[in-house]
């Protein structure tokens, strides 16, 4: 069902040290901030209005997370609890947001919920992958990562409660296992293998239309793609990290296209840490890197009547894409705020800019607190990149203390909310929110 929200007022309570982060830790030494949030509100859905109840916590106990998200629309008529949000069994699930072990990079990491930047490898393939596009879209994930030592692998799949997109990486460094072993840079060398799938049958679809509302079904199946990539650690010392390292993909049945990049992690420098990429890249006909991204979900496959769109038509169309190059910049500041920014563009395609930002100070300034994430697709220029419109992905909330208990703050959300038509078939629709919120900040 199409959803309409305002919230005209909500009182907040929290117990925190920090306001959770919402953007990937690739800063070594980043501080895992623990949260305790609750809020009533007023909300319309559609022609109704309900009484909103909201409890969600997010806590860390040294390698442990989990972060929960239960929210109750009350009936300002009845009374009765909205049955809609809990009349499958899935709803229920989602109550859990998140449960995790360790960190991505650690020699053990496990993440069960939603999925906000999921990675394999070193990206080529799938990069900052978002698995639930909204609060009413959200789903059951996973991503789980061991490695050996000489050896290891990273698993991500998107939605336990249907089918989904799914990705695994094997990885192992071959001169462990030779006397070069003990070799500076050498001896460190790795080699990987990635395959990402979605498994939904209609993901291949690149149908077109035909006239009168009719459309020619071409390429239907699941969509697959393949990797190998080798990796060159050039410097490990305690305070930087440097790895060097060549990737290929192929979209079986589309195209093809390598990168060359560099990855720099500064870490343990005191006041600031840094993290580095840059990637330059070489794509042929029918060939997207990064396909499986923050926008995938909603890029993927939208039907409503006779309009038809898929990330696969798309992808079909594209030819002679030419070179590009990506960026990643990440700066952490003592442990607690950390600011993030990457831009991917083809040289010879204008409308090709991706950006994603995203920063968090937590407790860092005494005044305010500020989180905030954007993302924004299909760039044309400087003045294109903030504007707001189908493209966008928006949250951004700010808060001013004028107590040290006390915090008066404004949240506002561009983001999507998905829609059934009379087939079925679901597409996403802009939705916009804004929040004030009155907090009362109790330390642990």
């Amino acid at each position: 069902m199409k959803k309409y929200k305002l919230t005209l007022a909500t009182l907040m309570l929290f117990v925190s040290t920090a306001l959770a982060q919402k953007i990937p830790a690739a800063v070594a030494g980043s501080a895992d901030p623990s949260s305790m949030t609750g809020g009533i509100g007023l909300t319309r859905i559609d022609t109704a209005w309900y009484y909103t109840l909201n409890i969600a916590p997010e806590l860390a106990f040294g390698k442990f997370g989990v972060g929960l998200d239960l929210t109750l629309n009350i009936s300002s008529n009845s009374r009765q609890i909205r049955k809609e949000d809990f009349d499958e069994t899935y709803d229920y699930i989602r109550i859990i947001r998140y449960l995790r072990w360790g960190h991505k990079g650690d020699d053990v990491y496990a993440r069960l919920g939603v999925l906000d930047y999921a990675r394999l490898g070193h990206g080529f393939i799938m990069y900052l992958y978002n698995n639930s596009p909204s609060y009413d879209g959200r789903r059951l994930g996973t991503e789980f990562d061991l490695s050996f030592g000489k050896y290891g692998f990273e698993t991500v799949y998107s939605d336990f409660a249907r089918e989904g997109v799914f990705g695994i990486r094997g990885s192992v460094r071959p001169l462990q296992y030779t006397s070069l072993a003990s070799v500076p840079i050498l001896g460190g060398l790795e080699i990987g293998a990635t395959w990402a799938g979605d498994m939904r049958r209609n993901s291949r679809d690149t149908s077109f239309a035909v006239g009168n509302g009719a459309r020619q079904s071409s390429n239907e199946g699941t969509m697959n793609v393949i990797g190998a990539d080798i990796g060159l650690p050039l410097l490990r010392i305690p305070t930087v990290s440097s790895t060097l390292y060549f990737d290929y993909a192929k979209i079986l049945s589309f195209g093809d296209g390598e990168a060359i990049g560099l990855e720099t992690n500064f870490s343990g420098l005191g006041i600031f840490d840094l993290f580095t990429k840059f990637e330059r890249r070489w794509t042929g006909d029918y060939f997207m890197p990064n396909y499986f991204n923050t926008f995938y979900e909603l890029e993927r496959y939208q039907l409503s009547g006779t309009l038809f769109s898929s990330k696969a038509q798309v992808l079909n169309n594209l030819i002679s894409p030419g070179p590009g190059y990506f960026g990643d910049l990440t700066i952490g500041i003592l442990g607690k705020l950390q600011i993030r920014g990457t831009y991917s563009k083809l040289d010879l395609q204008p409308t090709s800019g991706v950006l994603h930002l995203g920063t968090s100070t937590g407790s860092l300034i005494p005044l305010f607190v500020v989180d905030a994430g954007y993302d924004k697709k299909y760039i044309v220029d400087n003045k294109d990149v903030f504007t707001l419109d189908e493209r966008s992905l928006l949250y951004a909330s700010i808060g001013y203390k004028p107590y040290p208990f006390m915090i008066v703050s404004m949240l506002y959300t561009w983001t999507f909310v998905p829609v059934v038509d009379a087939n079925g078939n679901t597409s996403f629709v802009t939705q916009k929110r804004i929040q004030p919120k009155v907090s009362i900040v109790f330390p642990l």
